[in-house]
């Protein structure tokens, strides 16, 4: 991919003079900026959250959309406009449509949530579904903007659209009374975040913009990292609304100017993050909404961070109720709260009391698995609560000078994910059992087409598949494979088109499973 063109000081004044021209204060208010106090008690530091959650359609996306469609020429407005989304995009353009008059067509995938097409179609909006993901959507809309003669508004990749998302470093600059050492910003495509530091850095240069991604969509910080946009192959969508592979040329241009740092966090650490402002809000933010909180968390646990004032703009709240309880879950382990154990015990008498003896009698126990399957020595899959990861090591060693062989599992995916569910699952039937977790995009009938291309002739020994609402399945397969099929397998697998981690040597699935 070309190296893209580099901002120049006339361009960067220019989106200065955009935002302060803005028209997004015709349909929005400017939007509060409020203390976690629990959360800066914890970090000792000031933490304040940018609330675009309360925004009128849940999410900041409303301020570029708006901005974009109210400074179309009255011919272009007339003619109408499209986009291409299965979210806060949607929303954001719908509501525009509605104030301006102007009709609107939302190019939806197929396998969009009912709630959010629901919510787009009560807009008064043309809603089009079409194809399976967000690619296949956006070919469909620009093919219907030529066909129809509509106007294009993009989700991130105009000046206009990061124009309107800067009204919120304008916003914060002038709540912030006293002193600021951060603004952290969940990115995407990165129209937020160019928007937030192309205003924050002409007037406060000494304000770090700090910009968080999963690390599992991470393009813009790839990107960054590269000095050319990097497009990534495949995308986490646990955070869908920063579920970009390709970050725009405009917002890479502007980001690269202004942004001092981007911080990766995992799916536990934003689940941890959804709690927390929670805990302190009662507000329940979708992943990309907690996403920045997330990245504070992190920056503010470095040495010497201690006493400083950060801002984390709280993006968005459009979350799906069923997907609460995969959140819960992974809160406590994210937030460090939770630590869980492979404890190897004697099989006989007394074990057990010697082992909640190690435990303690004030430590909670958040889950406790055993199943008889040797005579001599017991797997017991034992979830703790904790402190701290320090704590969880203490725990382990305990464990060990007790005589009680531990094997740390808080960040064994495998274990999170399935294994947990699955102890006692024990067998002496599947010989030559190789182990594979996968990941499918979750939708109406994706299970039912994942066990079919699952067929080729090996038998299936173990499987292991929850639904929590995630837009993503996970599913742990075991199978019967001889070791001169071996090769066929791996290729069998690599054509299959979906994300697939060997776990065939996993040690918690050699203590319990296997």
């Amino acid at each position: 991919m070309p190296h893209t063109r580099p901002l120049t000081d006339a361009e960067a004044t220019a989106y200065l003079k955009r935002i302060l021209t803005s028209r997004v204060y015709d349909v929005v208010d400017e939007t509060p900026l409020d203390a976690a106090p629990g959360l800066s008690a914890r970090l000792g530091s000031t933490v304040l959250l940018k609330r675009e959650d309360l925004q009128s359609v849940f999410s900041f996306k409303i301020r570029g959309a708006y901005n974009t469609m109210a400074k179309l020429s009255p011919q272009a407005r007339a003619a109408g406009v499209i986009a291409a989304s299965a979210g806060n995009h949607a929303q954001g353009v719908a509501r525009a449509a509605s104030v301006l008059g102007c009709h609107a067509v939302i190019v939806m995938p197929t396998t969009t949530p009912q709630l959010k097409v629901d919510a787009v179609r009560a807009a008064g909006v043309e809603v089009v579904l079409h194809g399976d993901s967000y690619s296949d959507a956006g070919a469909h809309a620009a093919a219907l903007a030529h066909e129809r003669g509509l106007t294009m508004v993009h989700p991130f990749d105009d000046p206009d659209v990061i124009a309107g998302q800067g009204t919120i470093g304008m916003e914060i600059l002038r709540q912030v009374t006293g002193p600021l050492d951060a603004v952290f910003v969940a990115v995407g495509g990165g129209g937020l975040i160019s928007g937030i530091a192309a205003y924050v850095k002409a007037l406060r240069p000494d304000v770090k913009v700090i910009g968080v991604q999963t690390d599992d969509s991470d393009a813009m910080a790839r990107s960054l990292e590269a000095g050319h946009r990097v497009e990534l192959e495949h995308v986490g969508l646990f955070s869908d609304g920063t579920a970009v592979r390709l970050v725009g040329e405009e917002t890479f241009r502007v980001a690269s100017a202004f942004v001092d740092e981007m911080i990766r966090v995992d799916t536990d650490a934003v689940c941890a993050a959804i709690k927390d402002v929670f805990t302190d809000t009662r507000a329940i933010l979708e992943p990309a909404g907690a996403l920045a909180v997330a990245g504070l968390k992190e920056y503010a646990a470095r040495p010497g961070s201690a006493g400083s004032t950060y801002v984390a703009v709280a993006c968005g709240a459009n979350m799906d109720f069923d997907r609460l309880r995969f959140v819960a879950e992974r809160a406590e382990i994210g937030e460090q709260r939770e630590a869980v154990f492979a404890v190897t015990i004697p099989e006989q008498r007394g074990s057990f009391r010697k082992l909640l003896e190690v435990i303690g009698p004030g430590r909670e126990v958040t889950e406790f698995n055993y199943r008889i399957a040797d005579s001599d020595t017991a797997h017991v899959f034992v979830g703790l609560q904790v402190r701290g990861r320090d704590e969880a090591r203490r725990l382990a060693q305990g464990f060990e000078d007790a005589g009680l062989p531990a094997l740390d599992l808080t960040d064994d995916e495998l274990a999170k994910l399935h294994l947990r569910h699955l102890v006692g699952g024990r067998t002496t039937l599947a010989d030559d059992e190789v182990l594979h977790r996968y990941e499918f995009p979750e939708r109406p009938g994706a299970l039912v087409r994942f066990l079919a291309a699952m067929a080729p002739g090996w038998n299936i020994s173990l499987f292991h598949y929850r639904g929590h609402g995630s837009d993503v399945g996970r599913v742990l397969v075991g199978m019967q494979v001889p070791p001169s099929d071996r090769a066929a397998f791996d290729t069998f697998r690599e054509t299959l088109g979906y994300r697939s981690w060997d776990e065939t040597d996993n040690p918690a699935y050699r203590q319990f499973l296997r």
